[in-house]
Protein backbone atom coordinates (compact mmCIF):
# COMPACT_ATOMS: atom_id res chain seq x y z
CA UNK A 1 0.00 0.00 0.00
CA UNK A 2 1.27 3.47 -0.86
CA UNK A 3 2.04 5.66 2.14
CA UNK A 4 -0.38 8.35 3.33
CA UNK A 5 1.59 11.53 2.71
CA UNK A 6 0.41 14.85 1.27
CA UNK A 7 2.90 14.73 -1.60
CA UNK A 8 2.03 11.15 -2.50
CA UNK A 9 -1.72 11.81 -2.44
CA UNK A 10 -1.39 14.92 -4.59
CA UNK A 11 0.81 13.08 -7.10
CA UNK A 12 -1.89 10.43 -7.44
CA UNK A 13 -4.56 13.10 -7.91
CA UNK A 14 -2.49 14.83 -10.61
CA UNK A 15 -2.33 11.50 -12.49
CA UNK A 16 -6.08 10.93 -12.23
CA UNK A 17 -7.25 14.43 -13.21
CA UNK A 18 -4.31 16.12 -14.97
CA UNK A 19 -6.32 18.80 -16.74
CA UNK A 20 -8.47 19.93 -13.82
CA UNK A 21 -7.48 23.25 -12.22
CA UNK A 22 -5.41 22.99 -9.03
CA UNK A 23 -4.26 26.52 -8.15
CA UNK A 24 -5.62 29.87 -9.31
CA UNK A 25 -4.29 33.36 -8.60
CA UNK A 26 -5.51 36.29 -10.66
CA UNK A 27 -5.38 35.33 -14.32
CA UNK A 28 -2.98 32.42 -13.74
CA UNK A 29 -4.59 28.98 -13.62
CA UNK A 30 -2.41 25.90 -13.16
CA UNK A 31 -3.79 22.45 -13.85
CA UNK A 32 -3.09 19.56 -11.51
CA UNK A 33 -0.52 18.26 -14.01
CA UNK A 34 1.24 21.66 -14.14
CA UNK A 35 1.01 22.00 -10.37
CA UNK A 36 2.70 18.65 -9.80
CA UNK A 37 5.35 19.30 -12.45
CA UNK A 38 6.33 22.72 -11.10
CA UNK A 39 6.46 21.36 -7.55
CA UNK A 40 8.74 18.55 -8.78
CA UNK A 41 11.12 21.14 -10.25
CA UNK A 42 11.21 23.00 -6.92
CA UNK A 43 12.01 19.67 -5.25
CA UNK A 44 14.73 19.00 -7.82
CA UNK A 45 16.38 22.35 -7.19
CA UNK A 46 16.35 21.92 -3.40
CA UNK A 47 17.83 18.46 -3.82
CA UNK A 48 20.61 19.90 -6.01
CA UNK A 49 21.40 22.44 -3.28
CA UNK A 50 22.07 19.63 -0.83
CA UNK A 51 18.82 19.63 1.14
CA UNK A 52 17.83 16.24 2.52
CA UNK A 53 14.76 14.64 4.11
CA UNK A 54 13.76 16.71 7.17
CA UNK A 55 15.50 19.83 5.84
CA UNK A 56 13.50 22.95 6.64
CA UNK A 57 12.47 25.48 3.96
CA UNK A 58 11.01 28.86 4.92
CA UNK A 59 8.11 30.18 2.81
CA UNK A 60 8.01 33.95 3.19
CA UNK A 61 5.27 34.77 0.68
CA UNK A 62 1.89 36.39 0.29
CA UNK A 63 -0.98 34.19 -0.88
CA UNK A 64 -0.12 32.98 -4.37
CA UNK A 65 0.25 29.88 -6.53
CA UNK A 66 3.99 29.80 -5.79
CA UNK A 67 3.29 29.39 -2.07
CA UNK A 68 1.39 26.16 -2.65
CA UNK A 69 3.81 24.92 -5.34
CA UNK A 70 6.75 25.46 -3.00
CA UNK A 71 5.09 23.63 -0.11
CA UNK A 72 4.22 20.72 -2.41
CA UNK A 73 7.80 20.64 -3.72
CA UNK A 74 9.29 20.63 -0.23
CA UNK A 75 7.02 17.74 0.75
CA UNK A 76 8.00 15.86 -2.41
CA UNK A 77 11.64 15.72 -1.34
CA UNK A 78 10.55 14.86 2.24
CA UNK A 79 11.52 18.27 3.59
CA UNK A 80 9.56 20.40 6.03
CA UNK A 81 7.93 23.62 4.84
CA UNK A 82 8.05 26.45 7.40
CA UNK A 83 5.35 29.12 7.27
CA UNK A 84 6.83 32.60 7.76
CA UNK A 85 4.63 35.50 8.83
CA UNK A 86 5.13 38.24 6.22
CA UNK A 87 4.45 40.87 8.90
CA UNK A 88 7.63 39.95 10.76
CA UNK A 89 10.37 42.54 11.06
CA UNK A 90 14.08 41.69 11.02
CA UNK A 91 14.46 40.38 14.58
CA UNK A 92 11.30 38.28 14.44
CA UNK A 93 12.26 36.91 11.03
CA UNK A 94 15.75 36.04 12.21
CA UNK A 95 14.39 34.29 15.31
CA UNK A 96 11.98 32.14 13.32
CA UNK A 97 14.41 31.10 10.57
CA UNK A 98 17.07 30.27 13.14
CA UNK A 99 14.69 28.46 15.48
CA UNK A 100 13.36 26.37 12.60
CA UNK A 101 16.86 25.43 11.34
CA UNK A 102 15.94 26.63 7.86
CA UNK A 103 18.30 25.63 5.04
CA UNK A 104 16.47 27.51 2.26
CA UNK A 105 14.18 30.52 2.03
CA UNK A 106 11.62 31.30 -0.66
CA UNK A 107 10.78 34.97 -0.29
CA UNK A 108 8.58 37.68 -1.80
CA UNK A 109 10.68 40.20 -3.73
CA UNK A 110 9.14 43.16 -1.88
CA UNK A 111 10.84 41.90 1.31
CA UNK A 112 14.31 41.75 -0.25
CA UNK A 113 15.67 44.58 1.92
CA UNK A 114 14.49 42.82 5.07
CA UNK A 115 16.06 39.55 3.98
CA UNK A 116 19.25 41.34 2.90
CA UNK A 117 19.62 42.87 6.38
CA UNK A 118 19.76 39.47 8.11
CA UNK A 119 21.00 36.96 5.54
CA UNK A 120 24.60 37.17 6.80
CA UNK A 121 23.32 35.98 10.20
CA UNK A 122 21.83 32.83 8.65
CA UNK A 123 24.87 30.75 7.64
CA UNK A 124 22.83 27.52 7.45
CA UNK A 125 20.66 28.77 4.59
CA UNK A 126 22.04 27.27 1.39
CA UNK A 127 19.85 29.12 -1.09
CA UNK A 128 17.52 32.09 -1.36
CA UNK A 129 14.72 31.84 -3.94
CA UNK A 130 12.94 35.04 -4.97
CA UNK A 131 9.35 35.24 -6.21
CA UNK A 132 9.13 38.29 -8.47
CA UNK A 133 6.21 40.59 -7.65
CA UNK A 134 7.09 43.58 -9.82
CA UNK A 135 8.81 45.53 -7.05
CA UNK A 136 12.32 44.86 -8.34
CA UNK A 137 13.61 43.64 -5.00
CA UNK A 138 16.46 41.12 -4.96
CA UNK A 139 19.43 40.03 -2.91
CA UNK A 140 22.84 38.97 -4.13
CA UNK A 141 23.20 35.35 -5.24
CA UNK A 142 19.50 34.51 -5.04
CA UNK A 143 17.67 32.67 -7.82
CA UNK A 144 14.42 33.86 -9.38
CA UNK A 145 11.59 31.36 -8.95
CA UNK A 146 10.51 31.17 -12.59
CA UNK A 147 14.12 30.79 -13.73
CA UNK A 148 14.46 27.89 -11.30
CA UNK A 149 11.33 26.22 -12.67
CA UNK A 150 12.45 26.71 -16.26
CA UNK A 151 16.00 25.43 -15.76
CA UNK A 152 15.56 22.52 -13.33
CA UNK A 153 14.49 19.00 -14.22
CA UNK A 154 11.62 17.56 -12.19
CA UNK A 155 12.77 15.44 -9.29
CA UNK A 156 11.73 11.79 -9.83
CA UNK A 157 9.05 10.53 -7.51
CA UNK A 158 10.29 8.72 -4.42
CA UNK A 159 8.95 6.59 -1.60
CA UNK A 160 8.24 8.55 1.56
CA UNK A 161 7.50 7.79 5.18
CA UNK A 162 4.28 8.42 7.06
CA UNK A 163 6.56 9.52 9.90
CA UNK A 164 7.88 12.47 7.88
CA UNK A 165 7.21 15.72 9.72
CA UNK A 166 4.66 18.33 8.75
CA UNK A 167 5.01 21.51 10.79
CA UNK A 168 3.12 24.75 11.24
CA UNK A 169 4.55 27.61 13.27
CA UNK A 170 2.13 29.33 15.63
CA UNK A 171 2.40 32.19 18.08
CA UNK A 172 -1.22 32.17 19.18
CA UNK A 173 -0.91 30.23 22.44
CA UNK A 174 2.77 29.80 23.01
CA UNK A 175 4.43 33.22 23.35
CA UNK A 176 7.36 33.17 20.94
CA UNK A 177 6.49 31.31 17.72
CA UNK A 178 6.88 27.55 17.98
CA UNK A 179 6.57 24.84 15.37
CA UNK A 180 3.74 22.40 16.01
CA UNK A 181 4.84 19.04 14.61
CA UNK A 182 2.61 16.39 13.05
CA UNK A 183 3.36 13.07 11.39
CA UNK A 184 2.56 13.27 7.66
CA UNK A 185 0.52 10.07 7.75
CA UNK A 186 -1.65 11.20 10.63
CA UNK A 187 -2.01 14.76 9.37
CA UNK A 188 -2.88 13.87 5.77
CA UNK A 189 -5.43 11.34 6.99
CA UNK A 190 -6.97 14.01 9.21
CA UNK A 191 -7.27 16.38 6.26
CA UNK A 192 -9.61 13.95 4.48
CA UNK A 193 -12.36 15.25 6.80
CA UNK A 194 -13.62 17.37 3.92
CA UNK A 195 -15.19 14.29 2.35
CA UNK A 196 -17.56 13.96 5.31
CA UNK A 197 -18.33 17.68 5.56
CA UNK A 198 -18.46 18.64 1.87
CA UNK A 199 -18.22 15.45 -0.16
CA UNK A 200 -21.20 13.52 1.12
CA UNK A 201 -19.22 10.44 2.21
CA UNK A 202 -19.72 8.92 5.66
CA UNK A 203 -16.24 7.42 5.53
CA UNK A 204 -13.47 9.29 3.68
CA UNK A 205 -11.19 7.34 1.32
CA UNK A 206 -8.31 5.81 3.26
CA UNK A 207 -5.45 5.43 0.75
CA UNK A 208 -3.85 7.75 -1.83
CA UNK A 209 -5.19 5.57 -4.63
CA UNK A 210 -8.73 5.61 -3.23
CA UNK A 211 -8.59 9.35 -2.61
CA UNK A 212 -7.42 10.03 -6.19
CA UNK A 213 -10.17 7.82 -7.63
CA UNK A 214 -12.83 9.59 -5.57
CA UNK A 215 -11.43 13.00 -6.57
CA UNK A 216 -11.52 12.12 -10.27
CA UNK A 217 -15.13 10.95 -9.97
CA UNK A 218 -16.15 14.14 -8.15
CA UNK A 219 -14.43 16.32 -10.74
CA UNK A 220 -15.85 14.34 -13.67
CA UNK A 221 -19.35 14.85 -12.26
CA UNK A 222 -18.89 18.61 -12.52
CA UNK A 223 -18.68 19.03 -8.73
CA UNK A 224 -14.99 19.82 -8.26
CA UNK A 225 -14.58 21.86 -5.11
CA UNK A 226 -13.34 25.39 -5.80
CA UNK A 227 -11.99 26.94 -2.60
CA UNK A 228 -11.13 30.57 -2.00
CA UNK A 229 -8.78 31.06 0.94
CA UNK A 230 -9.62 34.65 1.87
CA UNK A 231 -7.25 34.53 4.86
CA UNK A 232 -3.45 34.13 4.76
CA UNK A 233 -1.95 30.76 3.81
CA UNK A 234 0.75 31.46 6.40
CA UNK A 235 -1.80 30.61 9.11
CA UNK A 236 -3.59 27.37 9.86
CA UNK A 237 -7.09 28.41 8.80
CA UNK A 238 -5.99 29.51 5.34
CA UNK A 239 -3.58 26.63 4.79
CA UNK A 240 -5.48 23.73 6.34
CA UNK A 241 -9.11 24.61 5.66
CA UNK A 242 -8.62 26.81 2.62
CA UNK A 243 -5.99 24.71 0.87
CA UNK A 244 -5.11 21.26 2.21
CA UNK A 245 -8.62 19.98 2.85
CA UNK A 246 -9.81 21.10 -0.64
CA UNK A 247 -6.68 19.59 -2.24
CA UNK A 248 -7.39 16.27 -0.49
CA UNK A 249 -10.70 16.35 -2.39
CA UNK A 250 -9.02 17.15 -5.72
CA UNK A 251 -10.22 20.72 -5.47
CA UNK A 252 -8.75 23.94 -6.83
CA UNK A 253 -7.47 26.66 -4.50
CA UNK A 254 -8.07 30.31 -5.40
CA UNK A 255 -5.88 32.96 -3.75
CA UNK A 256 -5.65 36.75 -3.84
CA UNK A 257 -2.07 38.02 -3.65
CA UNK A 258 -2.82 41.64 -2.69
CA UNK A 259 -2.69 42.32 1.03
CA UNK A 260 -5.65 43.63 3.00
CA UNK A 261 -9.27 42.58 3.14
CA UNK A 262 -11.15 43.75 0.04
CA UNK A 263 -14.71 42.41 0.33
CA UNK A 264 -15.75 43.53 -3.16
CA UNK A 265 -12.70 41.80 -4.67
CA UNK A 266 -13.47 38.59 -2.79
CA UNK A 267 -17.03 38.47 -4.09
CA UNK A 268 -15.77 39.27 -7.60
CA UNK A 269 -13.34 36.33 -7.41
CA UNK A 270 -16.18 34.13 -6.16
CA UNK A 271 -18.17 34.89 -9.28
CA UNK A 272 -15.22 34.75 -11.70
CA UNK A 273 -14.03 31.34 -10.49
CA UNK A 274 -17.42 29.93 -9.46
CA UNK A 275 -16.11 29.41 -5.93
CA UNK A 276 -18.07 26.81 -3.99
CA UNK A 277 -16.17 27.00 -0.68
CA UNK A 278 -15.14 30.29 0.95
CA UNK A 279 -12.79 30.25 3.96
CA UNK A 280 -12.71 33.18 6.39
CA UNK A 281 -11.81 34.02 9.99
CA UNK A 282 -14.90 34.92 12.01
CA UNK A 283 -16.66 38.27 12.12
CA UNK A 284 -13.46 40.14 11.25
CA UNK A 285 -14.01 38.84 7.71
CA UNK A 286 -17.71 38.01 7.75
CA UNK A 287 -19.00 41.43 8.78
CA UNK A 288 -17.20 43.37 6.01
CA UNK A 289 -18.28 40.70 3.50
CA UNK A 290 -21.88 41.05 4.67
CA UNK A 291 -21.69 44.85 4.52
CA UNK A 292 -20.49 44.63 0.92
CA UNK A 293 -23.39 42.32 0.03
CA UNK A 294 -25.86 44.71 1.69
CA UNK A 295 -24.34 47.72 -0.06
CA UNK A 296 -24.33 46.10 -3.50
CA UNK A 297 -27.94 44.96 -3.11
CA UNK A 298 -29.04 48.43 -1.96
CA UNK A 299 -27.35 49.95 -5.03
CA UNK A 300 -29.25 47.57 -7.33
CA UNK A 301 -26.22 45.55 -8.45
CA UNK A 302 -26.05 42.57 -6.07
CA UNK A 303 -23.06 40.24 -6.16
CA UNK A 304 -23.65 36.84 -7.73
CA UNK A 305 -22.68 34.36 -4.99
CA UNK A 306 -24.92 31.55 -6.22
CA UNK A 307 -21.95 29.17 -6.64
CA UNK A 308 -21.15 29.17 -2.91
CA UNK A 309 -22.17 25.95 -1.20
CA UNK A 310 -20.43 26.64 2.09
CA UNK A 311 -18.48 29.23 4.04
CA UNK A 312 -16.18 28.04 6.82
CA UNK A 313 -14.50 29.93 9.62
CA UNK A 314 -12.01 28.93 12.29
CA UNK A 315 -9.98 30.62 14.97
CA UNK A 316 -12.38 33.25 16.34
CA UNK A 317 -16.07 33.52 17.11
CA UNK A 318 -18.56 34.00 14.29
CA UNK A 319 -21.69 35.70 15.59
CA UNK A 320 -25.22 34.46 15.12
CA UNK A 321 -26.33 37.88 13.86
CA UNK A 322 -23.74 37.94 11.07
CA UNK A 323 -24.64 34.42 10.02
CA UNK A 324 -28.29 35.43 9.73
CA UNK A 325 -27.33 38.36 7.53
CA UNK A 326 -25.28 36.19 5.18
CA UNK A 327 -28.00 33.57 4.91
CA UNK A 328 -30.49 36.31 4.03
CA UNK A 329 -28.48 36.79 0.82
CA UNK A 330 -27.97 33.14 -0.11
CA UNK A 331 -28.84 29.64 1.09
CA UNK A 332 -25.61 27.86 2.01
CA UNK A 333 -23.90 26.05 4.88
CA UNK A 334 -22.02 28.21 7.37
CA UNK A 335 -19.48 26.00 9.14
CA UNK A 336 -17.90 27.35 12.31
CA UNK A 337 -14.89 25.26 13.35
CA UNK A 338 -13.54 25.55 16.86
CA UNK A 339 -9.86 24.75 17.05
CA UNK A 340 -6.27 25.86 16.96
CA UNK A 341 -2.97 24.73 15.49
CA UNK A 342 -2.76 22.27 18.38
CA UNK A 343 -6.07 20.53 17.70
CA UNK A 344 -9.65 20.57 16.39
CA UNK A 345 -12.41 20.66 19.02
CA UNK A 346 -15.80 20.83 17.35
CA UNK A 347 -17.99 22.39 14.69
CA UNK A 348 -21.20 24.33 14.40
CA UNK A 349 -23.22 24.32 11.17
CA UNK A 350 -25.80 26.99 10.40
CA UNK A 351 -28.40 27.02 7.61
CA UNK A 352 -31.52 29.08 7.03
CA UNK A 353 -33.52 26.41 8.86
CA UNK A 354 -31.13 26.13 11.80
CA UNK A 355 -29.08 29.12 12.99
CA UNK A 356 -26.48 28.03 15.52
CA UNK A 357 -25.94 29.96 18.74
CA UNK A 358 -22.71 31.96 18.95
CA UNK A 359 -19.91 29.96 20.62
CA UNK A 360 -21.98 26.73 20.84
CA UNK A 361 -20.32 23.77 19.10
CA UNK A 362 -21.04 20.09 18.61
CA UNK A 363 -18.23 18.29 20.41
CA UNK A 364 -15.91 16.30 18.18
CA UNK A 365 -15.78 12.55 18.59
CA UNK A 366 -12.34 12.70 20.24
CA UNK A 367 -12.99 15.82 22.34
CA UNK A 368 -13.60 16.03 26.08
CA UNK A 369 -13.72 18.78 28.69
CA UNK A 370 -11.71 18.15 31.86
CA UNK A 371 -11.69 19.98 35.18
CA UNK A 372 -8.49 20.79 37.08
CA UNK A 373 -8.46 17.24 38.53
CA UNK A 374 -8.47 15.69 35.02
CA UNK A 375 -12.07 14.55 35.55
CA UNK A 376 -14.60 14.89 32.74
CA UNK A 377 -17.01 17.80 33.16
CA UNK A 378 -20.59 16.52 33.49
CA UNK A 379 -23.05 17.88 30.89
CA UNK A 380 -25.36 20.50 32.36
CA UNK A 381 -23.30 20.90 35.53
CA UNK A 382 -22.17 24.42 34.68
CA UNK A 383 -18.65 23.46 35.68
CA UNK A 384 -15.88 25.06 33.68
CA UNK A 385 -13.12 22.90 32.27
CA UNK A 386 -10.31 22.82 29.74
CA UNK A 387 -10.90 21.31 26.32
CA UNK A 388 -8.77 18.29 25.42
CA UNK A 389 -8.62 16.77 21.94
CA UNK A 390 -7.50 13.27 21.08
CA UNK A 391 -7.14 11.72 17.61
CA UNK A 392 -4.92 13.83 15.35
CA UNK A 393 -2.73 15.05 18.23
CA UNK A 394 0.53 16.81 17.34
CA UNK A 395 3.83 15.11 18.13
CA UNK A 396 4.86 18.20 20.10
CA UNK A 397 6.48 21.60 19.76
CA UNK A 398 9.75 21.73 17.84
CA UNK A 399 12.68 22.21 20.24
CA UNK A 400 10.44 22.67 23.28
CA UNK A 401 9.98 19.47 25.29
CA UNK A 402 8.77 21.36 28.40
CA UNK A 403 5.92 23.12 26.59
CA UNK A 404 5.17 19.92 24.69
CA UNK A 405 4.77 17.94 27.92
CA UNK A 406 2.40 20.58 29.33
CA UNK A 407 0.23 20.83 26.23
CA UNK A 408 0.19 17.23 24.98
CA UNK A 409 -0.38 14.72 27.79
CA UNK A 410 -2.17 11.49 28.62
CA UNK A 411 -5.30 10.97 30.71
CA UNK A 412 -6.36 7.38 31.35
CA UNK A 413 -3.87 6.21 28.74
CA UNK A 414 -5.21 8.49 25.97
CA UNK A 415 -3.04 11.26 24.51
CA UNK A 416 -4.78 14.67 24.48
CA UNK A 417 -3.88 18.14 23.28
CA UNK A 418 -4.74 21.04 25.62
CA UNK A 419 -4.34 24.31 23.67
CA UNK A 420 -5.71 26.32 26.61
CA UNK A 421 -9.40 26.80 25.71
CA UNK A 422 -12.02 26.71 28.46
CA UNK A 423 -15.64 25.65 28.08
CA UNK A 424 -18.73 24.33 29.80
CA UNK A 425 -20.76 21.38 28.54
CA UNK A 426 -24.48 21.83 27.87
CA UNK A 427 -27.08 19.21 28.79
CA UNK A 428 -27.15 18.03 25.15
CA UNK A 429 -23.39 17.42 25.20
CA UNK A 430 -22.46 20.46 23.11
CA UNK A 431 -19.61 22.79 24.07
CA UNK A 432 -20.16 26.39 25.18
CA UNK A 433 -16.80 28.01 24.44
CA UNK A 434 -15.68 30.55 27.04
CA UNK A 435 -12.28 31.54 25.74
CA UNK A 436 -8.57 31.04 26.14
CA UNK A 437 -7.22 30.81 29.64
CA UNK A 438 -4.16 32.95 28.90
CA UNK A 439 -6.46 35.94 28.20
CA UNK A 440 -8.80 35.33 31.15
CA UNK A 441 -9.48 38.43 33.29
CA UNK A 442 -9.56 37.95 37.07
CA UNK A 443 -11.75 40.66 38.60
CA UNK A 444 -12.61 40.46 42.29
CA UNK A 445 -11.91 36.73 42.19
CA UNK A 446 -14.27 36.10 39.26
CA UNK A 447 -13.03 34.81 35.91
CA UNK A 448 -14.10 36.73 32.83
CA UNK A 449 -13.25 35.53 29.32
CA UNK A 450 -12.81 38.40 26.84
CA UNK A 451 -14.47 36.53 23.94
CA UNK A 452 -17.75 36.15 25.85
CA UNK A 453 -17.90 39.88 26.64
CA UNK A 454 -16.92 40.85 23.09
CA UNK A 455 -19.72 38.83 21.55
CA UNK A 456 -22.26 40.33 23.95
CA UNK A 457 -21.13 43.87 23.12
CA UNK A 458 -21.24 43.13 19.39
CA UNK A 459 -24.92 42.25 19.68
CA UNK A 460 -25.49 46.00 19.48
CA UNK A 461 -26.28 46.90 15.87
CA UNK A 462 -24.11 50.01 16.24
CA UNK A 463 -20.91 48.09 17.07
CA UNK A 464 -18.76 46.81 14.23
CA UNK A 465 -15.97 45.24 16.26
CA UNK A 466 -14.76 44.99 19.83
CA UNK A 467 -11.88 43.65 21.93
CA UNK A 468 -11.91 43.27 25.71
CA UNK A 469 -8.91 43.32 28.06
CA UNK A 470 -8.22 43.50 31.76
CA UNK A 471 -6.42 46.53 33.21
CA UNK A 472 -4.84 46.68 36.69
CA UNK A 473 -7.23 47.78 39.43
CA UNK A 474 -6.32 48.50 43.07
CA UNK A 475 -9.67 47.23 44.38
CA UNK A 476 -10.55 44.33 42.07
CA UNK A 477 -7.13 43.21 40.83
CA UNK A 478 -8.26 43.75 37.24
CA UNK A 479 -11.15 45.63 35.70
CA UNK A 480 -12.89 44.75 32.45
CA UNK A 481 -12.33 47.32 29.68
CA UNK A 482 -13.56 47.29 26.08
CA UNK A 483 -12.20 48.94 22.94
CA UNK A 484 -14.92 49.17 20.27
CA UNK A 485 -15.62 50.67 16.85
CA UNK A 486 -18.89 51.76 15.30
CA UNK A 487 -20.71 50.63 12.20
CA UNK A 488 -20.40 53.43 9.66
CA UNK A 489 -23.14 56.00 10.20
CA UNK A 490 -24.19 54.64 13.59
CA UNK A 491 -23.29 55.41 17.20
CA UNK A 492 -24.32 54.43 20.71
CA UNK A 493 -23.31 56.07 23.98
CA UNK A 494 -21.32 54.13 26.56
CA UNK A 495 -24.07 53.93 29.19
CA UNK A 496 -26.65 52.61 26.73
CA UNK A 497 -24.21 50.04 25.35
CA UNK A 498 -23.34 48.73 28.80
CA UNK A 499 -27.02 48.48 29.79
CA UNK A 500 -27.83 46.63 26.56
CA UNK A 501 -24.94 44.25 27.25
CA UNK A 502 -26.31 43.63 30.77
CA UNK A 503 -29.17 41.70 29.13
CA UNK A 504 -26.67 39.01 28.09
CA UNK A 505 -24.05 38.97 30.87
CA UNK A 506 -23.69 38.85 34.62
CA UNK A 507 -22.89 42.21 36.19
CA UNK A 508 -19.28 41.37 37.07
CA UNK A 509 -18.54 40.69 33.39
CA UNK A 510 -19.71 44.09 32.17
CA UNK A 511 -17.02 46.53 31.00
CA UNK A 512 -16.21 49.27 33.51
CA UNK A 513 -15.19 51.45 30.60
CA UNK A 514 -15.71 51.39 26.81
CA UNK A 515 -13.26 53.29 24.61
CA UNK A 516 -14.52 54.05 21.10
CA UNK A 517 -11.92 54.08 18.31
CA UNK A 518 -12.19 54.52 14.52
CA UNK A 519 -11.11 50.92 13.90
CA UNK A 520 -10.36 47.92 16.07
CA UNK A 521 -7.00 46.50 15.08
CA UNK A 522 -6.71 42.81 14.32
CA UNK A 523 -3.86 40.58 13.21
CA UNK A 524 -3.56 39.71 9.48
CA UNK A 525 -5.32 36.39 10.07
CA UNK A 526 -8.32 38.15 11.60
CA UNK A 527 -7.54 37.10 15.14
CA UNK A 528 -7.65 39.48 18.08
CA UNK A 529 -4.65 41.74 18.69
CA UNK A 530 -4.93 41.95 22.46
CA UNK A 531 -1.54 43.63 22.78
CA UNK A 532 -2.82 46.56 20.69
CA UNK A 533 -6.12 46.60 22.61
CA UNK A 534 -4.38 46.74 25.99
CA UNK A 535 -1.94 49.44 24.88
CA UNK A 536 -4.83 51.48 23.44
CA UNK A 537 -6.92 51.11 26.58
CA UNK A 538 -3.99 52.15 28.79
CA UNK A 539 -3.30 55.18 26.60
CA UNK A 540 -6.94 56.31 26.49
CA UNK A 541 -7.46 55.80 30.21
CA UNK A 542 -4.43 57.90 31.16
Amino acid sequence: MTEMHFATVWEQISDQQPDAPAVICGDTVRSWQEYENRAARVAGYLDQQGLKPDSKVGIYLHNCNEYLETQFGVMKMRGVAINVNYRYQEEELLYLLDNADCEALVYQACYADRVESIHHKLPNIKCFIRVDDGTGGAIESDVEYEDLVASTDPMPRIERSEEDIYMLYTGGTTGMPKGVMYAQGQSSTGMTMGWAILGGLDEPPATPEAIATACAALTASGSQLISLAACPLMHGTGMWIGSMIPHMMGGAVVTISELGLDPARIWQEVKRNQVSFLVIVGDAFARPLLSELDKARAEGSPHDISSVLAMMSSGVMWSEETKRGLLDHHEMMLIDAMGSTEGSMGTSVATREDISQTAKFEMGEDVKVFNENDEEVKPGSGEMGMIGTAGNVPLGYFKDPVKSAATFRKIDGVQYSFPGDYATVDTDGSIILLGRGSKCINTAGEKVFPEEVEEAIKRSEAIRDCLVVGLPDDKFGQRVVAVASFVEGMEVDEATLVEDTRKHLSGFKLPRKVFFVPQVHRLPNGKADYTWAEETAVELSA
